[in-house]
């Protein structure tokens, strides 16, 4: 007879496969930083036009940002509009 063993929960609520979904921006040479700033800021939720020119930014510097985390359902939709924008975008991602 095989016994069944409870393996202790390592995170709480809102963690494993519902958990938060990565929208990530690739930086790419075609795209200026105005049409970027202007992009965040208009589809990110809390993002401004000044942070949007921080992002920009930090995709042109590191090659990629994380704009944005949360449940799938807004991720999609978020990295949606940033296609349709023409922004380079890497696959959604799981976190």
């Amino acid at each position: 007879m095989s016994q069944t063993v409870e393996r202790p929960r390592l995170g709480g609520p809102g963690t494993g496969v519902g958990g938060n979904w990565r929208v990530i921006v690739l930086n790419d040479d075609h795209n200026t930083f105005d049409h970027v700033a202007e992009s965040l800021a208009r589809v990110v939720p809390g993002v401004t036009l000044a942070g949007g020119y921080r992002l920009a930014d930090r995709i042109h510097n590191a090659g990629q940002a994380i704009v944005w985390s949360g449940p799938r359902e807004d991720a999609e939709l978020y990295w949606g509009s940033l296609d349709a924008a023409g922004l380079t975008m890497a696959p959604l991602e799981s976190g």
